[in-house]
């Protein structure tokens, strides 16, 4: 491929580089990834693509005596940007985020004097939490407990996950599992909240909340809207 032979000529022996492992964000925002060249500040910084289990896709190479980078095939001004702070901090700038852009995004330069060395950063879209709470179940009514289950479905491992009862924040009797990714790289968390019987028996509203960066969902759940079996 065309960007192939400018990586070998461009970009070979690359020096320590320094970027920030892992960008969260959601779909039409703009994202900024930098990169530090270290000690070299001659040199130009490359950009390369790679999306989980496909081939490297060259970006862009920019220098700071440039008046504008050079890009490679399907990726142009204005979605994509580089810029630079100083002689060895460069930006990687990608607006209106679309779930496509999710990737691994390379930042490297040229140096002869030292090894190989490529440093990355994930990029990943983020969507709002899908949200299933369920109902206690009966046997566990009878027995005068009560809890109620949260799962949240999302396209990241770390959220917030809070609940509510009549509106006010409850802070015990919460237990919340880590993510445990899917087939479908999803991940899903469950939390547990462990409520009074007599309290869902009265028709309260509960309410569970998930945070994923700046999107958030939440689900309301009370006696009445349940099914007649599951009360």
């Amino acid at each position: 491929a065309a960007w192939t032979s400018w990586w070998t000529h461009q970009c070979v022996g690359v020096t320590v580089v320094t970027q920030k492992p892992v960008v969260a964000v959601t779909t039409g925002e703009t994202v900024s990834i930098d990169c530090n060249l270290g000690t070299v500040t001659g040199r130009v910084a490359c950009w390369y693509k790679q999306i989980p289990g496909g081939v490297p896709q060259f970006v862009s190479y920019y220098h700071h005596s440039h008046s504008s980078p050079t890009y490679g095939t399907g990726f142009s001004s204005p979605k994509f940007t580089s810029t630079h702070q100083s002689t060895s901090d460069y930006r990687l700038t990608i607006k209106n985020i679309e779930e496509g852009d999710s990737a691994v995004y390379y930042c490297n330069t040229w140096d002869t004097s030292v090894k190989d060395k490529y440093f990355k950063s994930l990029l990943k879209t983020l969507r709002p939490p899908v949200l299933t709470v369920f109902p206690p179940s009966s046997a566990e009514l009878q027995s005068n407990k009560a809890s109620l289950v949260c799962l949240s479905s999302q396209s990241g491992p770390f959220a917030d996950v809070t609940w509510m009862s009549g509106g006010s924040p409850v802070v015990t009797g919460i237990s919340t599992s880590t993510a445990v990714k899917q087939p479908d790289q999803t991940f899903h968390i469950s939390s547990y909240l462990a409520i009074q019987a007599s309290d869902w028996n009265m028709d309260k509203v509960y309410t569970c909340k998930v945070s994923l960066g700046s999107q958030t969902a939440e689900k309301n759940i009370k006696k009445s809207e349940c099914l007649t079996e599951q009360q």
